[in-house]
């Protein structure tokens, strides 16, 4: 019998004071059985990072042609395609070729840096590529912030994301590498 996701919600309050953008989103995440809460809250932390009415969750992990997340026009181009992980260099390459900007958030201490030393000149070539690294003590935090309902406010400025709950407040500055 094939395992089901497990439904997350959750909401963000969100000053972006570096795009000026203010809003809430309710949000519904869908956790992949394979999926750990790391992972799940990376993509969380991509939403705020890049929030906006448009950008959407998609199926991710349950499919192959979409972003973990990303954001249509009103004519239906991909305008923002969002990556968690490190994908194959084809993905990356696709990815670049089908919209307007392509961020990856790169974690994990041991296999990112290795992945981006072996992508880096391959994707020296994509002006619409953006690579953030979220080190391995910002990722586990962020993992055990992971509930069934979560509420968080989330501040940005100057690069810095500071995610908080009633319980705790945790500053992300995700490393630029490209």
């Amino acid at each position: 019998m094939a395992l089901k996701a497990t439904i997350f919600k959750a909401r963000l309050q969100i000053a972006d004071m570096d795009r000026d953008y203010y809003g809430e989103h309710l949000l519904t995440l869908a956790r992949h059985p394979s999926e750990t809460d790391e992972r799940m809250m990376i993509r969380l932390l991509a939403f705020a990072h890049n929030a906006s009415e448009q950008l959407e969750f998609t199926r991710g992990l349950s499919s192959e042609d979409e972003a973990d997340l990303w954001q249509h026009s009103l004519s239906g181009e991909i305008e923002t395609w969002i990556e968690v992980g490190v994908p194959a260099e084809d993905r990356v390459r696709k990815a670049c070729g089908r919209a307007q900007k392509v961020i990856v958030y790169a974690y994990g201490q041991r296999t990112a840096p290795v992945w981006w030393e072996k992508m880096q000149s391959a994707c020296a070539r994509f002006d619409n590529l953006q690579v953030y690294f979220l080190p391995a003590d910002v990722c586990a935090a962020l993992a055990a912030l992971a509930q069934r309902n979560m509420e968080f406010s989330v501040t940005i400025q100057d690069g810095h994301l500071w995610i908080a709950d009633d319980r705790q407040n945790i500053e992300v500055l995700p490393q630029r590498w490209k």
